[in-house]
């Protein structure tokens, strides 16, 4: 029986290299390093260093995870901790979560990890999760892409969820392809097996202007929300963790989705909704 053969530094220097559609003499350059020297280092003819092999996966903007299993394969000890989301170590970096959720609110925003599973949200959500007819998509971890898209989720509630699932999968190809999770490979699988809908007409600019940007449009009672997102990280993280944590905050993309999520925020307060 034949077991394959361990990564070699030089072999996913190599590969992340590819992955970035650099060339040896793009990555040299960058680097300030000579393009002989990096090919010694790929072949296995040259053992970089410690700080050479940090420094080129800097340059490839290689995700902290992967870098400690290239640290591995040259021979040194992972460079970054994984913790816990709720060890004391990360208190504050979380405190700030928690901050920007609840300052976004009356409009919804979610927290994540590198999977899209969800870690923290704020109250502005509880009219999504509501709306989701099977139970076990709300058992934890509960996956934000896959309640968005899959049947018994929020999808029959989309209005426009041909355009809103292209978005949702093709944002999720472009991760998988920024950061190789063989997890984010398996639920981009998961969910394209998903029934599709029928491709809608293309939808007409608004009398406002044109679109700038894929909405969700979401009906919720007799209303239906529309929303863009913009998606948050940490700008310098040195904990796995914390690196592969984002928070999605949504924004009313008309004023009458603004006025709507501002009545069910008053809701709040009158002990209406929770």
């Amino acid at each position: 029986m034949s077991t394959k053969p361990s990564p070699t530094v030089g072999g996913l220097i190599r590969e992340w290299r590819t992955r970035r559609r650099m060339s040896q003499l793009d990555l040299a350059l960058e680097a300030e390093i000579s393009q002989r020297h990096l090919s010694f280092v790929e072949s296995g003819r040259a053992t970089p260093s410690r700080d050479m092999v940090l420094h080129l996966a800097e340059r490839l903007e290689v995700p902290l995870r992967a870098r400690n299993r290239i640290l591995l394969a040259a021979g040194y000890a992972p460079g970054f901790t994984e913790r816990r989301l709720d060890d004391p170590a990360l208190g504050q970096a979380m405190a700030a979560v928690e901050q920007v959720l609840k300052g976004h609110e009356p409009f919804p925003a979610i927290a994540v990890d590198r999977h899209w599973n969800l870690v923290k949200a704020n109250r502005a959500i509880a009219p999504f999760l509501q709306a989701v007819a099977e139970p076990a998509l709300l058992e934890p971890p509960v996956n934000v892409l896959r309640l968005s898209l899959h049947p018994g989720g929020l999808a029959p509630r989309i209005v426009n969820l041909v355009a809103w699932r292209d978005h949702l999968l093709e944002r999720l190809r472009r991760l998988n392809e920024t950061v190789a999770d063989a997890g984010l490979a398996t639920l981009e699988h998961e969910l394209r097996g998903y029934p599709a809908p029928a491709r809608e007409r293309p939808e007409r600019p608004q009398p406002d202007g044109p679109l700038v940007a894929v909405p969700l449009k979401l009906k919720i009672g007799e209303n239906v929300l529309s929303l863009i997102s913009t998606i948050t990280v940490f700008g310098t993280p040195l904990d796995i963790s914390l690196s592969e944590l984002a928070i999605e905050s949504f924004f009313p993309a008309d004023a009458c989705s603004g006025e709507i999520l501002r009545a069910l925020a008053a809701g709040w307060t009158n002990g209406t909704a929770s």
